[in-house]
């Protein structure tokens, strides 16, 4: 058996690493990745190679003006930005957001690891298997003086296991699921995103607004999105197609194994389908109501679009979407989708770092990250649609 996955919006699933702006030169409307092995070689035999390493330990980035011909000839990658604007943005910034952070790559290029749709699977079946007794075990774990560090790891070995004896395995190892094939580079573009956040309404009481957040200055209303802070980003283009296996392991659907680890059946990616579909919908239907609250049309027409292929993924039977990899935010990692309950709530607010949001009786989270789509504010990064085939 094997995976399909079809990336739906601007997606990342990286590996930690970014880069830095010397490491690149923006020209013509993309990211040229220097070589810089090859530049010091080069350099080494004649006089210039101190001037370039001055630079490099002094500049926040490079200057084109003296130094633009090594992003024309000895560039090792170039990536274009997703539209012209982004270009404009990027030479407004500071370098500390300049920062870009890179897809996941291996010695054969870009690619999927194998453990990043695991864990968007596993958060998504977690949350179909828990319920209001969790969350106030949850709750308790982190009340007291001590409060626990890790207060849902016991939950979430129940959820799994589908039982609190010793000795009950987790039933997550009965899908195999390898890294991915190599995505084409052509495939990649440099996004620029920026964070959406809810401002109360001066105007109305109890009303919201559209807010683009500052770095380190607060944020700004709606109309004035050229002054919120961008991120820019190595994603992957909607459309892109990625393959890998997938497989239900034989053995722990024995006699045997069921009897020794406790379960009453072995997990089966169309459960795991339809437990990612349930989770799927309920987030979806909360970043639609983001999106008319804060009225950002294409951003809500997008995720209409997305709606209706959840409909087409629950027709499918072993098909689901998913919401993968960087700048998902809080809704593509909690086990808990219902952000709006209220016993949920009270959970968050015992976390100091998300007391505060849930103090101001804002709808939580009341932050997003947007993907821009030609110059515009117009997806939610990181939706993907998985199929078995």
């Amino acid at each position: 058996m094997n995976y399909r996955l079809e990336v739906l919006t601007p997606m990342l699933v990286g590996d930690g690493d970014a880069l830095s702006p010397i490491d690149y030169m923006v020209w013509k409307d993309q990211v040229n990745v220097l070589d810089q092995e090859r530049i010091f070689k080069l350099l080494s035999k004649g006089p210039r190679l101190d001037g370039y390493l001055n630079q490099i330990k002094k500049a926040e980035k490079l200057d084109f003006a003296n130094w633009g011909g090594f992003a024309q000839n000895y560039a090792g990658r170039r990536i274009p930005f997703e539209h012209s604007s982004c270009t404009p943005n990027w030479e407004r910034q500071r370098a500390e957001h300049c920062h870009i952070p890179t897809f996941a790559r291996s010695v054969r290029g870009p690619y999927v690891p194998g453990s990043a749709i695991r864990g968007a699977l596993r958060t998504a079946l977690v949350a179909s298997r828990i319920d209001e007794k969790t969350l106030a075990a949850v709750e308790q774990a982190l009340g007291g003086e001590r409060p626990s560090r890790r207060p849902a790891e016991v939950c979430e070995h129940r959820a799994l296991a589908r039982d609190s004896r010793p000795g009950t395995g987790d039933q997550f190892k009965s899908i195999a699921m390898s890294d991915s094939s190599t995505v084409d580079a052509s495939k990649l573009a440099v996004y620029m995103l920026r964070t959406a956040t809810l401002l109360e309404n001066r105007s109305a009481a109890g009303k919201f607004e559209l807010g683009w957040k500052i770095a380190g200055r607060g944020s700004v209303e709606g109309r004035r999105v050229d002054e919120g802070t961008p991120v820019f980003a190595e994603m992957a283009r909607p459309g892109t197609v990625i393959e890998g296996s997938l497989a239900e392991r034989p053995f722990f659907a024995t006699q045997e194994a069921l009897t020794g680890l406790h379960w009453r059946e072995p997990l089966t990616v169309k459960a795991l389908c339809e437990a990612a579909n349930a989770y799927a919908g309920i987030a979806l239907a909360n970043h639609l109501n983001y999106a008319n609250i804060t009225g950002m049309r294409a951003l809500g027409e997008n995720i209409q679009v997305l709606q209706a292929r959840l409909a087409a993924a629950r027709e499918h039977g072993t098909a689901c979407l998913l919401a993968l990899g960087w700048g998902t935010g809080l809704l593509g990692k909690s086990a808990w989708p219902k952000v709006e309950d209220e016993s949920y709530r009270r959970v968050m607010s015992k976390a100091p770092f998300y007391s505060r949001a849930i103090r101001t009786g804002f709808p939580f989270p009341k932050t997003r990250r947007i993907a821009f789509l030609g110059g515009q504010p117009g997806a939610l990064p990181g939706w993907v649609w998985l199929e078995a085939q």
